[in-house]
């Protein structure tokens, strides 16, 4: 993080910060039960439901017959098979469904007949006309039953920013770009989301966690408009970057007519650059002139740029980028954040190149020449300090607003010039007040900060520092933390707080602020305008990142390391590729418009050189370019399945498992509810010796009656997927053996057939098959939508707007920014 200096208050804030963070704990505890006890403000557009079946009584006695008749033999008590017993879940309704567990058995009994699997066909057959009516009224009854319930209680439980949502709300807030949720431990993930409000822990840790942020966040803002962090600006010749002489080793480029060089070497920290450490910490453009010495036949050379400590007691090192060096000088320009204390580290890392060895830990000068292998040529560096979050005159804007001030650099104090200071210092806490609380402020709420401040005024702070401290106290208000909704129809700014948080990660601007204030956002379509509005430029970056981050995974990519003997070609280069790639093509499928089939079966990606390179793909690319190649002649290649990135977050670095990867592009895409599985039945593991394929084992597995029924759905995609590797390459062979010795073993069988009967022989032939089922993949899209919306996974109750959803976009051949403008305008986003 930065540097920061003492700006005169934060001696008077420590003596009582103990006092007013137990305070803001209560209040944001408070807070946190009220939002989901408070009476709805109005029922307009609610999801209240009809009255004909009133919650809290027994499931209608068509329902009870059905399963009395149907299913008791099998599910009688606690010996019922799968550990099901009907007696069970009828107690539990015995007083109605406000008890999620109950709500929850009631669903899945109503999902298994409506599915098919119960009773299973070894029962016998059911009268149709009874299963149809059985699940009429039992959809009818699970559905008013929770509409009654989110009507008085509202949807979603109470919920908080997320820690990425913190961090843009204040630097946004403030006009500062720091990565403060470094300073917050990392967050649980509910299916893959980290908003979900019932996972979200509020306690006296995240206090102290949230205050440190909160005021990393205010020492940079102040720091900045005091025009202290002044810009660096260093220009390295290539005399400069090398740092080694004759007779002398370490892991600092050499001088080599006229370029500081590095060879291709797998040695940590080689290429490291000591003349830019850097002394604070901050966002900096960096531009590289380089270009490769000894470049293998008909490819370049692929690169790295990376920043860290490059010392062995801090291995950690942060990634900025890489670039694809040619015979020919080029310049290549990156911006990243960069430590205190940080240099950059610039070296080959191409797998498929030969590597110099050497030895001690160090390179000597002349040591990598005779080797004959491929080397950069760094002709010129230079590294200037920006700050993306805005000039110092943004800053004092966002802190000052239109208050005269100045900064006496003697006393090191701000100084307000003002008739009526306390008028003047009200007004600018109630402007800010109504930013950081994201709607108008009422004098009542306002009023506690006021009287804070007046009292920092009378004990004599200066004018600047006790608005400082008010400022800290708004900033741990429960009305900045949590999002302020309540049951019923979402009020316009709360609505308008919903969009932006949804496709922005942040606070509504002021475009949205201003159509909340003036009540346009009860219009679907002004709703659509701005969400179109808001999905391009960093808007469009920022929601493509962050929500497949945590719907595919890709927030997992690092979790795991391929090991380099098994999977020679793999690096951190390709590694990065892969995220890029997914990420372009999401990109694609929403300014295109493109239907949500393409999500499975697409027939472009987007390729750079080391990519195509890496997935055997033939097509001419220029050096360090990103393409979007046609794959109409690589069918292996298509949709989310078969990008690198989503086949590495779903195997382990060594081996595949057809049960983990089906079972997340079941949920991932497919929209096929798998359900946990039994506590009683043991999961599957490799046999690495490569005696037993996988195919063997999950037919025994799908031998017991518990399992099979889940495994039908599971195994399609999973064995199907099989030909791609743990590191996301095809293969049509198996690798048998240990990590220093394998060897090619059995053929990769994929046919199989779907749980409705229909065959399969290829990863082809599923994928086309698995695309045909578009209203599915589109309302499973929806669905991760919705929830990486509303904190909250959709519910029974939400089943209807779902397919009102697809219905709705059915014209557009469900294009997935349809969907988006969909899911915005009904009614489980537009109602708490």
């Amino acid at each position: 993080m930065p540097r920061t200096k003492s700006i005169g208050l934060r001696a008077d804030v420590e003596a009582t910060r103990i006092g007013i963070a137990w305070l803001i704990f209560v209040m944001l505890v408070a807070w946190s039960t009220q939002l989901v006890a408070v009476e709805p403000e109005s029922q307009t557009d609610s999801t209240s439901a009809p009255n004909s079946l009133p919650s809290g009584v027994m499931p209608p006695k068509v329902t009870a017959d059905f399963l009395q008749t149907h299913c008791l033999d099998c599910h009688d008590g606690d010996s019922g098979e799968g550990g099901f017993g009907l007696d069970v879940i009828l107690g539990e309704s015995a007083h109605g469904l406000p008890d999620p567990k109950a709500m929850h058995h009631w669903v899945r009994v109503f999902d298994r007949v409506n599915d098919g699997e119960m009773p299973p066909d070894d029962y016998g057959e059911v009268d149709a006309k009874q299963k149809a009516k059985f699940l009429k009224r039992t959809f009818q009854w699970l559905d008013q039953t929770q509409s009654q319930q989110i009507a008085r209680e509202g949807r979603v439980p109470s919920r908080r920013l997320t820690n990425l949502q913190l961090e843009n709300t204040l630097c946004d807030l403030l006009s500062v770009d720091i990565p403060l949720r470094r300073l917050m431990p990392q967050e649980q993930r509910t299916e893959g989301f980290r908003n979900i409000a019932e996972a979200q822990a509020m306690s006296h840790y995240y206090l102290q966690d949230h205050l440190t942020v909160v005021d990393a966040a205010l020492d940079a803002a102040f720091e900045r408009a005091e025009d202290r962090t002044a810009g660096l600006e260093l220009e390295m010749p290539p005399e400069r970057i090398a740092n080694k002489r004759k007779g002398q080793r370490n892991r600092d480029p050499e001088m080599r007519q006229d370029a500081a060089v590095v060879w291709a070497c797998d040695m940590s920290f080689y290429g490291r650059i000591s003349n830019s450490r850097l002394r604070d910490a901050g966002w900096y453009d960096i531009t590289l002139n380089a270009s490769a010495i000894k470049l293998p036949k008909d490819r370049g050379l692929w690169c790295t740029v990376r920043s860290g400590e490059c010392v062995s007691r801090a291995p950690l090192m942060s990634w900025i980028g890489s670039f694809e060096a040619t015979e020919t000088p080029a310049e290549y320009h990156f911006t990243a954040w960069i430590e205190a204390d940080h240099m950059l580290e610039i070296t080959v890392t191409d797998s498929m190149v030969e590597k110099a060895r050497f030895q001690g830990g160090q390179v000597g000068f002349g040591e990598g020449e005779p080797q004959d292998v491929p080397g950069l040529a760094m002709h010129s560096l230079s590294i200037r300090r920006v700050f993306p979050g805005g000039e110092v005159s943004d800053v004092r804007q966002s802190l000052f607003g239109d208050l005269k001030v100045r900064f006496d650099k003697k006393s090191k104090r701000w100084e307000l010039e003002s008739e009526a200071p306390q008028a003047d210092l009200n007004r600018q806490l109630k402007r800010f007040a109504d930013r950081a609380f994201r709607q108008p402020v009422s004098a009542e709420q306002l009023r506690p900060y006021e009287q804070a401040l007046h009292v920092a005024l009378e004990n004599g702070v200066a004018s600047a520092q006790a608005l400082r401290q008010a400022y800290r106290a708004l900033l741990c208000s429960p009305r900045f933390v949590y999002f302020q909704e309540h049951p019923g129809r979402l009020d316009d700014h709360a609505v308008a707080t919903r969009l932006s948080y949804l496709l922005t990660g942040s606070m509504p601007d002021a475009a949205l602020r201003k159509a909340a204030d003036r009540g346009e956002l009860r219009d679907p379509q002004t709703i659509m305008e701005h969400t179109r509005r808001l999905l391009q430029g960093d808007g469009l970056e920022h929601f493509v990142t962050d929500f497949a981050d945590q719907w595919l995974d890709l927030a997992d990519i690092d979790f795991t390391e391929p090991d380099r003997r098994r999977f020679r070609e793999f690096d951190q280069v390709v590694q990065h590729a892969m995220l890029e790639e997914t990420r372009r093509f999401l990109n694609t499928m929403l300014v295109e418009n493109r239907p949500a089939r393409d999500l499975v079966d697409a027939d472009f990606t987007w390729l750079n050189n080391r990519l195509a390179e890496y997935y055997d793909i033939d097509c001419s690319l220029e050096p360090s370019q990103w393409t979007l190649v046609s794959l109409a002649d690589h069918p292996r290649r298509g949709g989310l399945m078969t990008q690198g990135a989503i086949l590495k977050v779903t195997a382990n670095g060594t081996n595949t498992s057809p049960v983990v990867r089906g079972v997340w592009v079941c949920d991932r895409l497919l929209g096929v509810p798998i359900p946990d599985p039994p506590e009683n039945v043991p999961a599957i593991e490799p046999d690495t010796r490569g005696t037993t394929t996988v195919r063997e084992m999950l037919e025994k597995h799908r031998s017991q009656v518990e399992c099979a029924a889940c495994h039908s759905r599971i195994d399609p995609p999973g064995f199907a997927l099989e030909h791609f590797n743990a590191a996301g390459q095809w293969r049509d062979r198996y690798r048998i053996g240990n990590k220093r010795s394998s060897k090619e073993g059995p053929e990769v069988d994929s046919a199989y057939q779907l749980a409705d009967g229909r065959e399969f022989d290829s990863f082809m032939e599923f994928r086309d098959l698995a695309a045909t089922d578009h209203d599915r993949v589109a309302r499973n899209f929806a669905a991760k939508v919705l929830t990486y919306a509303t904190g909250r996974e959709p519910t029974f109750a939400d089943r209807k707007a779902l397919d009102e959803i697809v219905a709705e976009t059915e014209e557009q051949q469900h294009g997935v920014r349809s969907l988006i403008e969909a899911v915005v305008t009904s009614q489980p986003f537009l109602n708490q």
